[in-house]
């Protein structure tokens, strides 16, 4: 999670579905930014609320995500640390516009009747420079056969759906608290996430963490926030050549650190399929990329190890997991 830029340069949106988030765009809370953690160089500061979060605000910390980080990844110190003693911790895009209570709903759900609760996620709704109806932007995190994790719901009329509170497999790094416990419980040396997805999958990482060791995951949807999106799929042509390089050696990674036999039977033709797909469009449209292919190569010994780490820190069953590929949500 990245500090966000004291100048805060993200454009004024417009806020589509203002029934939801009220007459004008829900405001940022102001965030003063506090000491950088002490890894030197390290990028990755904490931003402590001061004022916004009522009786929360000794409990919280909110990290800053997605500003600074072609700088990050340039200078290598995208180690994702952080140091808390907050009993939650916010992931919150600079781009993010909370309602007023999307907090307060949050901590409220974390603090639930079940103490194995790692992340709680609201619904997200599109930011747009222009009206127009509402347009949803995430409800929750979701697995596909193909190992595509997509945020559901993502570019879809709002008409209301979603409306229980679910278990679903993650939540967006956009906007979704999580419990310091489970991070500290998830930790790869002193690390909440994964230093090596530092571009795009982050966040997806942490929640097959997350599932893989007993944790919870919940969607609430009166948790309510505005994300004014820039990356999406169809725009994949017009992003950085190196954005594009990290998505796809990421999608790979992921698999190597947490497929396992049964996922690769369950998930054998159609992730094939796409990777088909991936290598032909990369050869054909997308030279830039390959680069993945011999990265992935080059820190196999790496990946292996860190594969066998998490393998043996699992504690869920098999299909604990691998429901959530078949499953957009399950009852809370």
């Amino acid at each position: 999670m990245v500090p966000r830029d004291d100048r805060d340069t993200s454009p004024r949106f417009g806020v589509r579905g203002q029934s939801q988030l009220g007459k004008r765009p829900p405001r940022l809370p102001r965030l003063r930014r506090s000491t950088l953690l002490p890894t030197l160089g390290d990028p990755v500061g904490r931003l402590r609320e001061r004022g916004s979060f009522g009786r929360y605000r000794q409990e919280l910390d909110v990290l800053g995500f997605a500003s600074h980080r072609h700088r990050a990844a340039k200078e290598r110190r995208f180690c994702w640390r952080y140091e808390s003693s907050a009993a939650f911790i916010l992931s919150l895009n600079p781009d993010a516009r909370p309602a007023e209570d999307f907090v307060d709903r949050l901590v409220h759900r974390c603090s639930g009747r079940d103490q194995r609760i790692g992340a709680v996620t609201g619904r997200l709704v599109r930011l747009e420079l222009d009206g127009g109806a509402p347009i949803l932007d995430a409800c929750g995190m979701v697995l596909k056969p193909t190992w595509r994790h997509l945020d559901r719901g993502s570019g879809e009329p709002d008409r209301g759906q979603w409306l229980d509170t679910e278990r679903v497999f993650g939540g967006t790094g956009a906007a979704t608290l999580f419990s310091r416990l489970a991070l500290d419980d998830v930790a790869i040396d002193g690390q909440a996430f994964d230093a090596d997805f530092h571009s795009y999958r982050e966040d997806a990482e942490i929640c097959f963490r997350l599932r893989e060791r007993g944790w919870e995951i919940l969607y609430e949807p009166k948790a309510r926030c505005g994300h004014g999106r820039a990356n999406l799929p169809t725009r994949r042509r017009a992003m950085p050549a190196e954005v594009n390089f990290h998505s796809l050696k990421n999608r790979y990674l992921l698999r190597a650190y947490h497929q396992d036999l049964p996922n690769f039977f369950l998930t054998l033709v159609p992730s094939l399929i796409r990777d088909l797909l991936a290598l032909g469009y990369v050869l054909s449209q997308e030279r830039s990329s390959l680069g993945a292919y011999s990265w992935l190569w080059r820190r196999r010994r790496q990946i292996m190890a860190r594969r066998r780490w998490l393998f043996q820190r699992r504690s869920c069953s098999w299909w604990e997991l691998n429901q959530w590929f078949f499953r957009r949500s399950l009852p809370y």
